[in-house]
Parts: C-alpha cells; sequence; structure tokens
C-alpha cells in the first residue's frame, strides 16, 4: 500500500490560528502556498489539498487563482501547474472540509495534526504508518502564523512530532514543512507498507 492507495488528503488552516501572543487569529492566503501545495499533493499522490478560510474575499482569491490556472489560457502557459491545482479546493472551516471529503469518500475522517510545538502524544511518522487503515480518510492539518490552535490539537486523533533539528531554531516555512513531512510520510509508507 502506498499513500496514493489511501484517501489522504491535506488542510493548509488560515483560522483558527495562534499569533505570537497567542491569540486566535486569520492569517492571509498567499499566492505561493497555493501553488506550492498544490504541487506537493498531487507529486506525493494526495487526494485534495484544502485552504481553509472564512474570510470570503481570501476563498475567492483562491479560486481566482485555481479558475485562472486551469482555464485554456492558464493550461497552455503552464499545464502542470494547471494539472497540479486540479488537486486544489477552499473551505470556509475545516469542518466543512471534513464534510467534503466524508461526501466524497463515503469514510470517516480521521484528523492528522502537525506542529512545531512537542506534544506528549506526538507519534513518530513511522508509528502514524504502521497503523494507517484504509477504512478511514485522513486529513492532514497545517497552520499558519505561529501554529494550531489548543482545539484542534485535541481534537485530533493523532499528531505527528515535530520536525526538529539540533539548532535551536525551529519555525519552518509551512511550505517546507509540507515538503518535508510528506517526503517522510511517502518514504515511511515505502518501507513499511510494501
Amino acid at each position: 500500500m502506498n499513500i496514493k492507495d489511501l484517501d489522504f488528503n491535506i488542510a493548509l488552516i488560515h483560522y483558527p490560528i495562534k499569533d505570537k501572543n497567542n491569540a486566535i487569529i486569520a492569517t492571509a492566503v498567499t499566492n505561493m502556498d497555493v501553488h506550492d501545495i498544490s504541487r506537493l499533493t498531487a507529486t506525493f499522490g494526495l487526494k485534495k489539498y484544502y485552504v481553509v478560510t472564512p474570510v470570503v474575499e481570501q476563498r475567492a482569491l483562491v479560486n481566482r487563482i485555481r479558475d485562472h490556472w486551469k482555464s485554456d489560457y492558464g493550461k497552455k502557459r503552464n499545464d502542470t501547474r494547471s494539472q497540479a491545482l486540479e488537486y486544489l479546493d477552499v473551505a470556509a472551516t475545516m469542518e466543512d472540509a471534513i464534510e467534503q471529503i466524508k461526501a466524497t469518500t463515503g469514510k470517516e475522517v480521521k484528523l492528522v495534526s502537525t506542529s512545531a510545538r512537542k506534544f506528549e502524544k506526538s507519534l513518530s511518522i513511522d508509528s502514524f504508518v504502521t497503523g494507517i487503515d484504509p477504512k478511514y480518510a485522513y486529513l492532514l492539518i497545517f497552520g499558519t502564523g505561529w501554529g494550531l490552535t489548543d482545539e484542534i490539537m485535541e481534537k485530533s486523533d493523532y499528531i505527528l512530532e515535530s520536525l526538529s533539528y539540533d539548532t535551536g531554531y525551529n519555525h519552518l516555512p509551512v511550505r517546507s514543512a509540507v515538503s518535508i513531512m510528506l517526503d517522510r510520510l511517502y518514504n515511511s509508507f515505502r518501507r513499511l507498507k510494501d
């Protein structure tokens, strides 16, 4: 079994998110996150990438970006970007994304959170992959700003161990964190599930 054989999805949460003072905020969608994480979703064989924001104008922006690159003009300019943006969807809330996944797959959704913070109940990627059950769909959640709220972390079925290095600095750009995490998941599947 490989990650592409599962109903495995990804979400980038823009609300609710913490700021550096632990206040709950909404962060702005960035063009690069839309493009690059769509490309990662396609590359690693996930089913869907959800940009989650309650801000109507931000959702409209994501839809305009997607529609532009999926148009005839966009396809002619950059066909691979057009292909990647086929994986992109937008949701007002994380719950809306979960409902879309349930409606598409007919499966219950397991929430898999990530964080730069350390959590006592976090799992190594290999431990998580070993326990994957294909009767469920999975939503891998990444935060923006200063990270996912405690409420999201508490309702998660799994928390993956943080990406950390022995440098004393641990604040990766989200696109880099997504890249590293998906690569580690992909390789863990190759080692453990074949």
